[in-house]
């Protein structure tokens, strides 16, 4: 098998969103139709999270909102109220990002065996672009969350068509041989063409 069909990954992904946003958030989560989308790296403000899969198949896992979907997601999960993205939103949009694309994971080891799964990137900014290195075309599902929208994006291919020697690396994100978290605050041009952004990492070696 070459490829999974995206039929299936796309039902893993309503399937886990829907859980983790009535389970353990209490907010609506209504999806949109699944659709392929190439993975063209595009100018984005707000908060980006993303999961590495490893294992006989390799891919990635995204989750996208604003930065306001993203503090009530932060509230729904932690119980309090956050006026502003600060870490605790950040670490919370990487433990939510965590239990949707893992369960994903879940579901699909049902079929392709056992899969690894990274912890978490997460990038909160304006202006900024990310790409996950092997990855082609996505899976995408939007979610209606009241007057918010949140996107999850999939891909998925078999670990020997995949050629490079990181899986889902992704841009500003280094190598490290052990467990370690930086924030860092990246400044770059001026003006409207400015990118000014936080990232929240937790690294790990392979």
């Amino acid at each position: 098998m070459d490829q999974v069909d995206p039929r299936e990954i796309a039902s893993g992904v309503l399937t886990a969103t829907r859980d983790v946003f009535s389970t353990m958030l209490n907010l609506p989560a209504e999806p949109d139709s699944a659709r392929q989308e190439p993975a063209i790296p595009e100018t984005f403000d707000g908060v980006i999270a993303l999961v590495g899969i490893a294992g006989t198949w390799t891919g990635t896992g995204r989750i996208s909102c604003s930065s306001h979907l993203a503090c009530q997601i932060a509230g729904g999960l932690l119980m309090t109220e956050y006026p502003a993205v600060n870490e605790e939103v950040l670490d919370a949009m990487a433990e939510m990002t965590n239990m949707i694309i893992g369960n994903v994971k879940t579901i699909l080891e049902e079929r392709l065996g056992p899969l690894a799964l990274s912890t978490p990137t997460v990038i909160f900014g304006r202006n900024f672009k990310t790409r996950s290195a092997g990855v082609l075309e996505w899976t995408m599902i939007p979610f209606r969350c009241g007057d918010e929208v949140m996107e999850v994006r999939f891909s998925l291919v078999p670990t020997n068509s995949f050629r490079t020697r990181r899986i889902g690396r992704k841009f500003f994100t280094c190598s490290r041989n052990r467990f370690l978290w930086s924030r860092l605050s990246l400044h770059c041009g001026r003006g409207v063409g400015s990118i000014q952004m936080t990232v929240r990492e937790w690294f790990l070696g392979f």
